[in-house]
């Protein structure tokens, strides 16, 4: 039986296993001595948001002999599955990319669905993902909205405020017959101390291909860090999240990660993302950053809360009640002001009743 942190190692290794040769070798003698406990890969990859990218790259290291059958056409499946949805995925957000570069607004696609669009994994099947993100300027956001809705999109929660002033970008939207909810951003980070990596700082160093818009690899890695620790409240979590680092990982094959986030603010805190996810993914060459008392406490502390679940959910727990008492208390302190959101605030209390 293999522990958690265990598994989560194990699956960390396997997600480097085609650039790392130690890593490969490893996992080879694991699976040649038959000492995986699969259900738990499978829990964990899950958890992680990994489990087609487990496959994709035991697939192109030629293991799945190792795997016993059920399993690897179970993983074939739910790959093939994923393969296709976000291959819709790219032809929805083709469509609001023509749409809003039309009205000559460029929208600038963030995190998973800009990194699919850029074709940055060697398989589409390997990440997953949720909402299409993307970004576009203050002046052109209310104009994006009113765009999207007079084009069949609506809020995914009809009777909820409008939230967009406490939030990085407008609530959720859907439309009917489309595969993934949008969220328009006219900002990326929510933490005011990375106030500086605003939309003025990215546009300056785009990337453009197949006449999409996407982050410079630079600022997809500062985007990667600051949204696992902080938007992903991974820092005040101490928690490790294999899809974070496993697109910082892909990302460092062409762009070192040390030099990404020394173009930026608040280094120290980014180089714990840096550290954590080397050692998650066991010691990969390409991510380089700065071991210190920093780095090294703060492993630590991810490792004590990996081996103690109870403690870490009750954390988990105390910084999400956090979060949201400081959000519901704004909101409170804002309706004093604002009719119509007393009104949603009052209507909301007595749906409770």
């Amino acid at each position: 039986m293999m522990t958690y942190k265990e598994t989560l190692f194990f699956i960390g290794k396997c997600l480097t296993i085609n650039h790392e040769e130690h890593n490969k070798k490893i996992v080879e003698s694991l699976l040649k001595e038959d000492a995986i406990d699969w259900d738990n890969v499978v829990k964990v990859s899950t958890a992680h948001y990994v489990f087609p990218a487990l496959f994709c790259n035991l697939k192109r290291a030629d293991f799945l002999d190792y795997l016993p059958q059920d399993l690897m056409e179970y993983m074939q499946h739910i790959t093939d599955l994923n393969r296709e949805r976000n291959q819709q995925i790219i032809e929805q957000a083709k469509e609001i990319n023509e749409l809003l570069l039309s009205h000559n607004i460029t929208p600038i696609f963030l995190k998973g669905t800009g990194n699919l669009l850029e074709g940055l994994y060697y398989d589409i099947a390997e990440r997953m993902v949720g909402d299409i993100d993307f970004l576009v300027s203050d002046e052109e956001f209310k104009k994006s909205i009113e765009i999207l809705k007079s084009n069949g999109y609506s809020e995914f929660h009809k009777d909820r405020f409008d939230t967009t002033k406490f939030n990085r970008h407008y609530p959720k939207m859907i439309k009917e017959n489309r595969i993934a909810s949008i969220e328009v951003h006219y900002k990326m980070v929510s933490d005011k101390q990375f106030s500086f990596f605003n939309y003025n700082f990215i546009s300056k160093s785009l990337k453009k291909q197949n006449n999409f818009f996407s982050l410079s690899d630079e600022n997809k890695i500062i985007m990667t860090s600051i949204n696992r620790l902080f938007n992903d409240l991974g820092k005040a979590t101490m928690s490790f999240n294999l899809r974070s680092s496993y697109d910082l990982f892909i990302l460092s094959q062409s762009t070192s990660p040390l030099n990404s986030i020394k173009k930026g603010l608040h280094f120290q805190d980014l180089n714990l993302f840096l550290f954590s996810s080397y050692k998650v993914l066991g010691s990969p060459k390409s991510i380089d950053f700065i071991e210190n008392q920093s780095t090294i406490a703060f492993y630590n502390k991810q490792i004590y809360f990996l081996l103690n679940p109870e403690q870490s959910k009750n954390i988990e727990k105390r910084t999400k009640f956090k979060n949201i008492f400081k959000y519901r208390a704004t909101l409170l302190f804002k309706s004093l002001f604002n009719k119509k959101m007393r009104k949603y605030i009052i209507q909301k209390i007595k749906s409770n009743f």
